[in-house]
């Protein structure tokens, strides 16, 4: 720089522009300000400045250069522009939506100084004129010369500094507009890197919260525990489809433990040591599927008070767990099935378009293939779902595992509470093992938790629920001449019984005078199934 005399024609007084610029750290301030400085010589006509950046969505269709771009993966996009016009004095040449927003790289000359890396001069280009697009523009605007420097960085491309002027600029001069391109290249790269450390920074913010959440809230069962030969046949299973990145579909009644084994295909997967993000289906309202899913920018609705990165964003590069998947309604099936297919998520109220890398492992306790069949499911997205299906064994069925179960539950609980450990007698066991569990694992754990703190004599006494196999009350018996009920008077049946009952709790579902307590069941069951059955309280 020493070498380089202090003035340098067209440019001015380049070293007042360097130091303005570098104090300048956003680019949306310092990329403006580098072709506003550049333009305020009377010789140039128009400075511009385009980086090298993926086509956003419709830029390609309405792209003037389309036909001449060999690859849709990159092109130069125009962000900062500045000049003045002789033939049109009210021409606004601050625009960045004229028709050479876009370049494709390797086409003109400025594609070709971003393909090759190589500075270029036009000293007169009034004796060149085959390359410009329009040479009556040269003509009426009086353009001498053409400059254009790459930006570059470590031997990166990182987009074109490009300058029209009036007059032909002076050996100095083009050295001063390489050692400015060269500073904002610097500076774009520093931006870039600041902007990922941020994202970064966010990322594993977001990550730390959903993993506290999901320390208090998940109700893990431990690891699989037993011995029995169907819960070996689950481990064998595992062991095949962890180390892959095909969808699998976890199948089994409520309480059977679908998610510690998602927990563990997720933990013997190649994701390890990315997240295990959960989404239960059923708990989430309609209105805010799109939004829990795929996220939303800041002010994109009411509430919507800061950016929110969704569950497919959180589990980029790892494993979204979809829990209850049969619940997700039938018209936003669609959109997930989109971002399966396509890889490519937007937040609410964005136009950007994010690339997601997600494995999904989906569960649910219906038969998902007679809904897809009935058309309460989408059938594409089930067999999108479905790759490697696994049906998990009920408690019922492997009662072997029953006294290891327990006595690993009995410990915890133990410690949980400061007691000592109360002793499994074999007594206690089978009588653990002679009880059917329709609430599974789920259900032992319970039971075990409530003895385990009326245990104050260290003797275990369980209580369990009625057995339905065994009422006094047969019920009705069904003669042929009663008609059968299809599946869809059934669910009506069922939607009207339960309108009666919020009728005759005045919609309350919680409490001994819900709705709940009514029909005989759980608040958050009866929640579910409002959901599953479009009930509105």
């Amino acid at each position: 720089m020493a070498n380089l005399p202090q003035t340098s024609g067209i440019v001015g007084d380049p070293q007042k522009i360097l130091l303005e610029l570098a104090g300048q750290h956003q680019l949306s301030e310092l990329l403006p300000l580098a072709v506003r400085r550049l333009a305020e010589s009377p010789s140039v006509a128009l400075a511009r400045i385009w980086l090298i950046l993926p086509p956003l969505a419709g830029d390609c269709a309405t792209c003037r250069l389309a036909s001449e771009c060999s690859q849709r993966e990159h092109c130069l996009h125009l962000v900062a522009s500045a000049g003045r016009s002789l033939q049109h004095p009210e021409a606004d040449w601050n625009r960045l939506d004229g028709a050479f927003r876009r370049f494709p790289i390797g086409v003109r000359k400025v594609g070709q100084i971003a393909v090759t890396g190589q500075s270029l001069e036009v000293a007169d280009v009034r004796l060149n004129q085959a390359w410009t697009a329009h040479p009556e523009w040269i003509h009426q605007e009086q353009i001498a010369s053409f400059v254009g420097h790459p930006l570059l960085h470590r031997g990166k491309v990182l987009g074109v500094l490009a300058l029209f002027s009036r007059a032909r600029p002076g050996v100095a001069c083009f050295e001063w507009l390489r050692m400015i391109a060269d500073h904002l290249a610097a500076a774009i790269a520093n931006a870039r890197a600041m902007a990922e450390i941020e994202a970064l920074q966010q990322r594993l913010v977001q990550e730390n919260e959903y993993l506290r959440e999901e320390v208090t809230q998940a109700a893990a069962f431990g690891d699989l525990i037993g011995q029995s030969p169907s819960l070996q046949a689950v481990t064998r299973q595992i062991e095949l489809v962890a180390p892959t990145n095909s969808a699998v579909l976890i199948l089994g009644e409520s309480g059977t433990g679908k998610e510690v084994v998602a927990r563990e295909i997720h933990r013997h997967s190649q994701r390890a040591n990315r997240p295990l993000i959960k989404v239960n289906c059923a708990a989430v309202p309609r209105e805010l599927y799109e939004s829990e899913f795929f996220g939303h920018a800041k002010g994109a609705f009411t509430g919507a008070l800061r950016d929110r990165a969704g569950r497919f964003e959180l589990a980029d590069g790892g494993t979204l767990f979809l829990d209850e998947i049969g619940e997700i309604p039938l018209d936003l099936q669609a959109k997930l099935l989109r971002v399966l297919q396509e890889g490519e998520i937007e937040r609410i109220g964005e136009e950007r378009t994010r690339r997601i890398d997600v494995r999904i492992i989906a569960a649910t306790n219906r038969n998902l293939r007679a809904e897809a069949e009935a058309g309460r499911f989408r059938q594409d997205l089930f067999y999108r779902l479905s790759v490697f299906p696994m049906e998990l064994p009920p408690l019922r069925k492997r009662v072997e595992d029953i006294p290891l179960l327990a006595e690993q539950f009995l410990a915890r609980f133990a410690r949980q509470l400061g007691r000592p450990i109360p002793r499994l007698t074999l007594a206690n066991a089978q009588e653990l093992q002679r009880y059917q569990w329709p609430g599974n694992v789920r259900e032992l754990q319970h039971a075990l938790e409530r003895a385990c703190i009326v245990a104050t004599d260290g003797r275990l006494r369980f209580e369990f629920a009625p057995d339905p196999s065994r009422r006094k009350d047969p019920g009705p018996v069904v003669t042929t001449a009663q008609r059968v009920l299809t599946d869809l008077e059934i669910r009506e049946l069922e939607a009207n019984n339960i309108r009666a009952a919020l009728s005759a709790s005045h919609g309350k579902i919680y409490g001994a005078e819900g709705a709940a307590a009514k029909l005989g069941m759980k608040p958050t069951t009866l929640a579910s199934r409002i959901k599953a059955l479009g009930i509105q309280p």
